[in-house]
């Protein structure tokens, strides 16, 4: 058990730092000897978790993309109708305060044409998609597909307010 814990353990200290390596330097310029120097570990020790680059990037995407949608059903679980779209706001700000590279490393992905990935982050969006639609349609929100898009973009210009930091592009005067 406890080599399954360690296991377990080194394979999500590879993702974190690959995350942090791809964020920062981009999906292609970052390499597998940069995670593992992040890592603090030996390049082929990362070969025996993910046979390549690519599917280390979807495993780090795919790790990023369960954070948003563990925090939105925890939302969608407990927030009134009158609050969910605040509170569902409120979350993601948390997830951009607190794991700005896995935001960044999303925003990296939309660009990346790699059958695999485009198709990854197709699904992921369309995921977080319906459950913000369905979430709102339980909720009774009037034209729910108008709010989910309204929401979707707000989120967009979030991550960009983010990658530029300029929080300006987020201020409301009015």
């Amino acid at each position: 058990m406890k080599e399954k814990q360690n296991t377990s353990n080194r394979r999500n200290e590879i993702l974190s730092a690959a995350i942090e390596v791809f964020a920062q330097e981009g999906y292609y310029r970052a390499t597998t000897m940069k995670v593992a120097n992040k890592a603090e570990i030996s390049q082929p020790y990362i070969f025996r978790f993910f046979s390549s680059k690519e599917l280390l990037l979807e495993d780090a995407l795919k790790l990023s993309w369960s954070r948003i949608h563990a925090a939105f059903a925890q939302v969608i679980e407990s927030a009134s109708a009158e609050n969910l779209e605040k509170e569902l706001i409120q979350a993601y700000e948390i997830i951009m305060r607190n794991n700005e590279n896995e935001i960044l490393l999303q925003m990296q992905a939309q660009t990346i044409r790699e059958s695999n990935i485009v198709t990854l982050m197709q699904e992921e969006f369309l995921k977080i998609q319906t459950t913000v639609y369905n979430a709102f349609k339980t909720a009774g929100v009037s034209t729910p597909s108008e709010k989910t898009l309204l929401f979707l973009a707000r989120g967009m210009l979030c991550n960009i307010s983010l990658s530029l930091n300029l929080p300006k592009l987020m201020e409301i005067d009015d």
